[in-house]
């Protein structure tokens, strides 16, 4: 199996109050492509920190992180901006829809910023969100869905250029647990269909312990959690 996510040597310091707060200490790890994986840890472990690092929403201090073969850690922010958008799909706690836009327009959205064909682009959000049970609420703005159903466009947002790597940050945190059960069977559809690679950062045992990897943060490394 080819490895999607590889890291090594992994550091992320950051200085407070004339502090040095080592949150990420020469982590090291590798991820096979199409694994789904629970990232878990205590409060203030780091965990949000790792998913932006890996996703290159933020700089690591130093290491290395390789991501479908490409060396990320050495790209621009030009670079940066236009591998996330071909390569990582993001699912944060909150939804982060634009208001303005309906639930088409905003899993059009990545596409739209790509500047793909517009007809074809309109014929995958379509596509997408009839997988993840929305092709009724096309044309409804985040303020006429429910929690769930938001999460559902956002899930669908972050598949439509179908990345291979999915990175979700607490995505139901917000969510009753029936809706919440839902959406988790969502990300394991997605992944049995799409083969597409999924770390998500969980504070739910459950979902954790369905996971094919538990990730546990401890000391700004990772411990496999057997």
């Amino acid at each position: 199996m080819t490895d999607l996510v590889d890291i090594h040597g992994l550091w992320k310091v950051f200085e407070h109050d004339g502090k040095t707060i080592e949150v990420l200490r020469g982590l090291e790890l590798q991820v096979v492509q199409g694994e789904m994986c629970a990232v878990v840890g205590a409060s203030g472990a780091g965990k949000s920190t790792f998913l932006h690092v890996l996703g290159t929403l933020d700089a690591p201090t130093r290491g290395q992180i390789k991501v479908d073969g490409m060396d990320v850690t050495a790209l621009s922010a030009r670079q940066l901006a236009a591998f996330r958008n071909k390569t990582i799909g993001f699912v944060f706690q909150f939804h982060h829809l634009l208001p303005e836009f309906t639930a088409l327009e905003n899993v059009m959205m990545p596409g739209l910023i790509r500047r793909v064909d517009r007809a074809a682009l309109e014929n995958d959000a379509r596509t997408i969100l009839d997988e993840v049970g929305m092709s009724h609420r096309l044309t409804h703005r985040p303020a006429e869905l429910s929690g769930g159903e938001q999460q559902r466009v956002a899930l669908a947002r972050a598949l439509v250029m179908r990345p291979p790597l999915l990175l979700a940050d607490e995505p139901t945190g917000n969510l009753d647990g029936k809706t919440a059960d839902s959406i988790h069977e969502l990300f394991f559809a997605m992944n049995a269909r799409h083969g597409t690679t999924m770390l998500l950062v969980t504070h739910n045992p459950s979902l954790a312990a369905r996971m094919q990897r538990v990730l546990r943060l401890e000391a700004g490394q990772v411990c496999e959690n057997l």
